[in-house]
């Protein structure tokens, strides 16, 4: 995480009133400076009770979960036109409460999910996240849908704020810290065979009747997890990756997209590799590898049980491989030689240029929730839904978690790129596709 910075009185002390100050780290600052009000950088995140939140046992508790973690609680402090470095102000409390109570009326719900999408939480005010509480008439219980800026916080640092607001509501004592999401360590295996220098495939356009709007839409689903025998070589999230990358082979075949069938296809994972604890490092704390498949890989007829086996021996491999978060080359564009803005205006530039290199699309595994999210009388977590931006150039993001034994997918595309029955085409053939791994179908 970035050194925090004080400011200090004449005498030595932390000045009163002044708040203190954290420069972006490299995440941050590319974040900020591909920021379009066109597509929102926002993560959203569903929590569906069984019950109904008190509000004011709520706002407190929420509060609290602040007071506890208080890297959330920041706002982007201004600068001048030649600033080298974008800050963050950690500031004393909320600016203004994150906590909202829409009225209980038919659609809710899927107004909240769209306001999380078109509107991301401004950065310029404490907390850069907001909370609305979902009840309609004719649903039972509630649901507590979060919109985060993710130039500022990413979903597992989100839920961790949830996580301890559960426990304060609920009156629960803090559990043992959960392990990391994934191990530290791991054997360093062969990687992808694919050139790392292949222009790889991109989701092709969906259908010609589609018309291109801003911002983004999603579709959620919930599926049975799939089955792997005792003892199998790759995990859940290997079984997640092939599917993902069988959808869009699949998809870009029949759009009869250029060079489907010849272009190799590369995925963009995060790894989280921090404790899941009350200690849990907020902010952004992933890093981005990209896993690569051939074209004969991925082709009509594959051999899917080898597909899951050779998958899982490059996931391994990318996991235990120490690297940068954004790579080696955002350290070098994030460093403060020039101004933040030359710095963006070159950032965003090289963003266009690459385009074509984008990875195909992105899947981000929560795995399952590592919380009870227990809010009392309100119940504990039934389901818990993520969505990953999915801005253009790469168009389309795969974000799952699993609750209780079933797994919740988020499927999110740019409008630019994707109709809305193309989502519901792509979330038929993830559904099949990740079927077909499963052990009953090996």
């Amino acid at each position: 995480m970035a050194t925090v910075q004080h400011q200090r009185a004449p005498g030595g002390g932390r000045s009163p009133g002044r708040p203190a100050r954290v420069p972006f780290p490299v995440v941050d600052e590319v974040a900020r400076h591909c920021a379009q009000d066109a597509e929102p950088s926002t993560v959203h995140i569903e929590i569906h009770l069984p019950g109904r939140v008190d509000e004011e046992r709520l706002r407190s508790a929420f509060a609290t979960a602040l007071a506890r973690h208080p890297r959330a609680l920041m706002r982007e402090r201004p600068r001048g036109p030649l600033a080298r470095r974008y800050e963050w102000e950690l500031t004393e409390g909320p600016d203004t409460d994150p906590v909202s109570f829409p009225p209980c009326a038919p659609g809710a719900l899927e107004r909240a999910r769209t306001g999380a999408l078109d509107r991301a939480p401004a950065l310029t005010a404490s907390p850069p996240l907001r909370l609305d509480v979902v009840r309609e008439p004719d649903r039972e219980g509630c649901v507590l849908l979060f919109t985060v800026h993710h130039t500022a916080l990413d979903g597992p640092a989100c839920l961790r704020l949830a996580a301890t607001a559960a426990e304060v509501y609920g009156m629960s004592p803090t559990p043992p810290s959960p392990a990391p999401a994934r191990p530290a360590a791991a054997p360093r295996l062969r990687r992808s065979g694919t050139p790392a220098l292949a222009r790889p495939a991109q989701v092709a356009p969906g259908s010609p009747g589609h018309a291109p709007q801003p911002g983004n839409a999603m579709l959620l689903a919930e599926l049975p997890v799939p089955r792997r025998e005792s003892g199998a070589p790759y995990t859940v999230n290997d079984q997640l990756m092939v599917a993902t990358a069988l959808t869009v082979a699949d998809w870009n075949r029949a759009q009869g997209a250029p060079g489907a069938g010849r272009r190799p296809l590369r995925i963009t994972m995060p790894v989280d590799d921090r404790t899941r604890g009350p200690e849990m490092p907020i902010g952004n704390g992933t890093r981005l590898v990209e896993v690569g498949f051939t074209a004969a890989e991925v082709a009509p007829g594959t051999d899917v049980a080898a597909l899951l086996r050779a998958t899982a021996e490059r996931t391994r491999a990318l996991k235990a491989q120490p690297r940068p978060q954004l790579g080696r080359g955002a350290g070098l564009l994030t460093a403060p030689v020039l101004p933040v803005a030359a710095r963006g205006a070159l950032t965003r530039g090289l963003r266009v240029v690459a385009g074509p290199w984008t990875s195909t699309t992105l899947l981000s595994n929560i795995g399952r929730i590592p919380y009870p999210l227990d809010f009392g009388d309100a119940g504990r977590a039934s389901a818990v839904w993520f969505s990953a931006p999915a801005r253009m150039p790469r168009g389309l993001t795969f974000t799952t978690a699993s609750t209780d034994g079933r797994l919740h997918l988020a499927l999110r595309w740019s409008r630019t790129l994707l109709g809305r029955s193309d989502g519901a085409a792509l979330l038929d053939l993830f559904t099949r596709h990740l079927a077909a791994t499963s052990s009953e179908a090996l």
